[in-house]
């Protein structure tokens, strides 16, 4: 039996918690945040919780004086002790509007939900095999103030997910209005270039995403170059190498797009040195 904490209250997770009306429900009104949980620690939670918190003030979402960065976390690791998950875990909290039409929300008050689900055991490691990715063609991502929050208005990388697993890839490249990358559908997307590393800019419509911003942070330290410049599909291949980040997986490393194959030297040397020990 799993738990989920809904407003503060844990609960049976099969409970249902929303009317009809829920501004949630009818428009994605609200974000989500996905965490990852090691033995009772949250890595990079002080950059999980800074992102949600941009979102929950950028959406013009009222917080009661109780609801900051220690609350919610001793309510993510008391949900996740109810459900027995103290090794590793993903977390997922979700912000959302309560009832009200499209003009006339009920209040601006916070609603939210926590829930956790055991992940395998043992030590990190990147990816065996290669990712097989190609291009989701039917959606292409608007970027403006929204773009990089993870909003729960996530259709284009819903059905781009749908995507890839009807045609037997791992995953898609998204791309916004000018046909650039963004990133993936759950991943910021960086390549190796003749030793030097590139990431699309958040302004190209890329969701902020936590690894990418800790992975930027770490690389000057490291050793490695890396620049954030505007990557078109001819980037993607005329790279030496490609991989992915995310914050519950670190990286993983695509090993083929379309025709063209790739290695993962760097990528494997990123993750052994980076990556690895805080997952």
């Amino acid at each position: 039996m799993l738990y989920l904490n809904y407003n503060g209250a844990v609960i049976r997770a099969d409970k249902k918690i929303v009317t009809a009306d829920n501004r949630g429900l009818r428009y994605g009104d609200g974000i989500f945040e996905t965490m990852k949980l090691v033995d009772g620690i949250l890595p990079l939670a002080e950059l999980h919780l800074e992102r949600l918190w941009q979102g929950i003030q950028l959406l013009q979402f009222k917080t009661p004086a109780y609801f900051n960065a220690g609350y919610l976390t001793a309510q993510v690791l008391e949900l996740a002790k109810k459900n027995n998950h103290q090794g590793r875990a993903r977390i997922r909290i979700m912000i959302f509007r309560g009832d009200g039409g499209l003009f006339d929300p009920q209040n601006l008050v916070v609603n939210y939900t926590i829930q956790s689900w055991e992940l395998p055991s043992g030590s990190p490691s990147i990816n065996q095999n290669g990712l097989l990715l190609d291009v989701y063609p039917d959606a292409r991502k608007s970027f403006d103030s929204f773009s990089h929050l993870k909003s729960n208005n996530y259709l284009p990388y819903l059905m781009a997910a749908l995507y890839a697993k009807s045609n037997q890839l791992n995953d898609c490249f998204v791309l916004n209005a000018n046909g650039n990358i963004c990133d993936t559908t759950i991943a910021n997307v960086f390549i190796v270039k003749d030793q030097q590393l590139f990431t699309p800019p958040l302004t190209e419509g890329a969701v902020g995403g936590v690894m990418r911003r800790y992975l930027l942070s770490q690389f000057p330290a490291t050793g490695f170059i890396a620049h954030e410049k505007i990557l078109r599909l001819r980037d993607i291949q005329d790279a030496d190498e490609i991989f992915l980040s995310n914050a519950v997986q670190g990286i993983r490393w695509v090993g083929k797009f379309r025709d063209k194959s790739y290695i993962n030297n760097i990528s494997s040397k990123i993750f052994n040195n980076i990556v690895g020990n805080i997952l």
